[in-house]
């Protein structure tokens, strides 16, 4: 059986993955948003369901929130319940995608008005992170056009940087502002934000406190997602990270369904470039559970970045050094795989249970009986799902 260093159990030991409140709501296709017995109804009910992944897994010691999804009417409440339950708010979600005076855009409109309610949504996620503790402010926005001619492409980038500036202005000395990009949907001619570069030269315009979020479904086909890594990192400018995966375009899979090679060559890039155990730059998960139960798809997804990190920790670096400056290709590559190929489950295992965890998180958890218990114990109300 492969073992893992001391070294490398103590780079484990830093890993911490946040998790999405959503994932643990209803969701589904375009077409069809599906029910599950036991699903969430509250923001509270949500925290509950995300702090059985961290007690069988010790990998997800935050939640993420979404504005207006997971509203409260006392903040501090939700924090203390959160605690109660051995897990941390984190990143503050903002929503410019669901209200009928965005269907032009948000931060981007021609409307000077909806531009100010755009703006202003984002200043009360700001007065939430001030409440909650939050670190980060993460904006998406599914801004573009679908038709040549339809919008004032240049225009609406002038209107982009105004609006972030006054967001930004109002962003604490220990919060940032991270945007995130997507090269389509649902705007199929030009999205606002598509790649890192035009995130990146938009942040890098605001000030030190503002980074790129790369959520790794966000990318079109054969691209090289660890080199963008690379790049920010070496540019300082890589935040956080929302890791799924994708067969065709934003799938919000569990991580490391589709390509577990491309999850391990990220993870290495990671850490060649010290992002790894850096708090600056922040793991998050953003999946969507449709026809798998939720917290086993959480519990899943956290287990495939720790196999994939640990097998990254396992990369001969002086071997491959070696290689890459002496030009031997092969050698190189088998350096890669030679890690990328090792099991490391069963260390990992046996490393968790001596921890006192379970060996096999998955299974300790469905012996549990949690899914049964919820399933019978919330019933009445209204599940939370996609915009509830």
């Amino acid at each position: 059986m492969t073992t893992l260093s001391t070294d490398i159990l103590a780079e484990l030991e830093k890993q911490a993955i946040e998790l999405p409140s959503w994932a643990f709501g209803n969701s589904g296709t375009r077409f069809k948003v599906y029910g599950t017995p036991g699903t969430p109804r509250d923001p509270f009910e949500k925290i509950a369901d995300a702090a059985q992944v961290q007690k069988y897994t010790k990998l997800a010691p935050s939640v993420a929130l979404h504005i207006p999804w997971d509203k409260v009417s006392d903040y501090s409440e939700l924090r203390r319940f959160a605690q109660d339950h051995g897990v941390e708010l984190g990143t503050i979600n903002s929503n410019t995608f669901q209200d009928d005076d965005y269907k032009f855009g948000a931060l981007t409109n021609e409307d000077p008005a909806v531009r100010r309610k755009a703006i202003d949504h984002h200043l009360e996620c700001i007065e939430i992170m001030n409440q909650t503790g939050s670190r980060d402010l993460k904006i998406w926005l599914a801004e573009g056009s679908n038709y040549p001619g339809q919008a004032d492409i240049r225009g609406r980038q002038d209107h982009l940087q105004e609006s972030l500036q006054e967001i930004y202005a109002q962003i604490g000395d220990d919060q940032r502002l991270v945007l995130e990009y997507k090269f389509f949907e649902p705007s199929f001619y030009h999205t606002d934000v598509p790649d890192w570069g035009t995130s990146y030269v938009q942040v890098a315009a605001l000030g030190d406190k503002a980074l790129v979020c790369l959520d790794t479904g966000h990318h079109a086909p054969g691209t090289n997602i660890e080199f963008i890594v690379m790049q920010l990192l070496r540019l300082g400018k890589l935040g956080s990270f929302d890791f799924n995966s994708r067969f065709y375009a934003d799938d919000d899979l569990i991580v490391g369904a589709a390509d577990p090679f491309q999850l391990f060559r990220i993870i290495y890039e990671v850490i060649r470039g010290g992002g790894y155990g850096n708090p600056d730059v922040a793991f998050m998960l953003d999946q969507c559970h449709n026809v798998e139960d939720k917290i086993p798809g959480q519990i899943r997804s956290v287990l495939n970045v720790q196999e994939m990190t640990a097998r990254a920790l396992l990369v001969d670096t002086a071997a491959l050094t070696a290689a890459q400056k002496s030009g031997d290709v092969l050698a190189a590559n088998a350096v890669f795989m030679d890690a990328f190929y090792t099991d490391v489950r069963p260390a990992l295992a046996e490393w968790r249970e001596s921890r006192g965890l379970a060996g096999d998180p998955m299974a300790a958890f469905a012996a549990s009986g949690y899914l049964a218990t919820i399933a019978e114990e919330r019933v009445g109300g209204t599940q939370a799902g996609w915009g509830a």
